[in-house]
């Protein structure tokens, strides 16, 4: 399992060859407040890297959700839909946002690893 980050404090990690799971980092969350709606984006799907895949609202805020690689959205996380508020209790876990069929492998090994993305918000 690898677990890669955007500047954007989106996560993705690869579990299998199939899919990879993406979603909000603890520093994202912790910006945004209770999490109160998410906006998914729609099974089939495909998107370019950097681009807006959905939104995530809160109570004090709405942010756009950019895709971390060029992919297909394979399966979005329902259970994020009825209780939004799993972004904020398990953003890392439960709180995952959706899955992607990665059609690019060399965007992800672009992203940070844990130890850059630590770089990164010591320098915000």
């Amino acid at each position: 399992m690898t677990t890669k980050f955007t500047d954007d404090h989106e996560w993705i990690n690869i579990e299998d060859h199939e899919a990879a799971v993406v979603g909000i980092t603890l520093h994202a969350q912790d910006a945004l407040g209770d999490v109160v709606f998410v906006d998914l984006p729609e099974v089939g799907r495909s998107f370019k890297k950097g681009e807006i895949a959905g939104v995530v609202e809160s109570v004090k805020a709405a942010a756009d959700l950019f895709m971390p690689v060029s992919g297909e959205i394979v399966e979005v996380n329902e259970a994020l839909r009825g209780d939004p508020a799993l972004a904020n209790s398990d953003p890392m876990g439960e709180g995952w946002f959706f899955k992607v069929h990665v059609s690019d492998m060399t965007e992800f090994d672009q992203l940070m690893d844990g130890p850059d993305y630590e770089k990164l918000l010591k320098a915000l």
